[in-house]
């Protein structure tokens, strides 16, 4: 070009260095600053998500996890991607909450196998009293094992969180599921107010968040950069990040939903690895569906972490056998028991 300038378009100073190449925490991200990461050309977005990444983590770690669903079914609420809830035509049968020593001999199974964390989910509106000291004896068990935990039980409020905290419970999950604008044409029985109310409820009883979304359920660009925007600008950015693929259930409203381009869901995972630099970004579900080549292009944008296993909670997942092989192909390693050492 004449004036010698890169024909990449520059940063704006919303998003000098200080925001893109650094480690600086920022809570102001903006939905048009989000639009404009991900309106970057690929390498551009790569690079500068890359490059972040290495700056807090070492770029060849992944983060295990292991999702076991403690209560299936009989869900009373109406989101629109989930065969759990009750509302849905061909829901999933429900079942009572598993006993303490089933879930405790699962979470065996998952350290051996190579999880660092043991995460438990209860589909449930909010955990009944009675139903909460079981999960609470569930969180104590699996953490004398030696693994983090982390549950999702729906709802909380500020007694239940404290509760949790007591048993010992290191992260709860509570997903914002899309953007403020697009969450009324997904679900309608609770309301974006009360995520967050939850999420408040979990972070000052001192517990760990995890907290992401779902990509591909019918939203615009805007609706995902309003995601990534609501999370980013949390007072406190969550420690974990799931991002989700769309996993399409026959018998719920988005059963026959428009799958979306791998690109745009790696462009939404560097998205997050630039906003929240210090998190651990989770390639979570979806991945049964994903190329081995789209999912390694996802972790050069910075995911960190997967689940591991053949199920989350009722839909599937890669085989475990196949995620060691790309790692190994990789040249990737774990973090806490490594899959060198499960296979031994």
């Amino acid at each position: 070009m004449p004036d010698g300038s890169s024909p990449v378009s520059r940063p704006s100073s919303a998003m000098s260095a200080s925001g893109l190449t650094g480690v600086d925490i920022r809570h102001d991200w903006t939905v048009a600053d989000i639009q404009a990461l991900l309106d970057l050309p690929f390498p551009e977005l790569m690079f500068r998500a890359q490059t972040i990444h290495r700056a807090s983590f070492d770029p060849t770690d992944i983060q295990i996890s292991t999702l076991l669903s403690i209560k299936t079914g009989g869900c009373p609420e109406d989101c629109a991607y989930c065969p759990q809830s009750a509302r849905h035509e061909k829901s999933v049968k429900a079942d009572r909450l598993m006993a303490v020593e089933t879930v405790l001999a699962e979470a065996r199974k998952a350290r051996d196998a190579g999880a660092s964390r043991f995460c438990m989910g209860a589909a449930w509106r909010s955990p009944k009293e009675h139903d909460l000291e079981t999960v609470c004896a569930m969180v104590e068990g699996v953490k004398d094992l030696g693994l983090e935990t982390c549950v999702t039980l729906g709802m909380l409020d500020s007694a239940q969180a404290g509760k949790l905290k007591d048993a010992g419970l290191d992260y709860y999950n509570h997903n914002l599921d899309t953007s403020p604008e697009f969450y009324g044409e997904i679900i309608s029985t609770r309301t974006y107010q009360d995520r967050l109310d939850t999420l408040s409820h979990v972070r000052d009883a001192g517990i760990n968040v995890c907290c992401g979304g779902i990509v591909g359920m019918g939203e615009n660009e805007t609706d995902r950069a309003g995601l990534i925007a609501a999370l980013a600008t949390l007072p406190t950015h969550p420690e974990s990040v799931p991002i989700n693929l769309l996993v399409r259930v026959k018998g719920t409203p988005l059963g026959e939903a428009e799958e979306i381009d791998p690109l745009d869901f790696v462009r939404m995972i560097a998205a997050a690895r630039i906003t929240m630099p210090k998190s651990r970004v989770r390639l979570a579900a979806g991945r049964e569906n994903m190329s081995d080549e789209t999912q390694t292009l996802c972790f050069l944008a910075g995911a960190n972490s997967i689940f591991y296993g053949e199920r989350l909670l009722t839909t599937p997942n890669p085989q475990a056998q196949r995620d060691r092989v790309l790692l190994d192909r990789l040249g990737m390693h774990t973090t806490g028991i490594g899959l060198d050492a499960a296979q031994a």
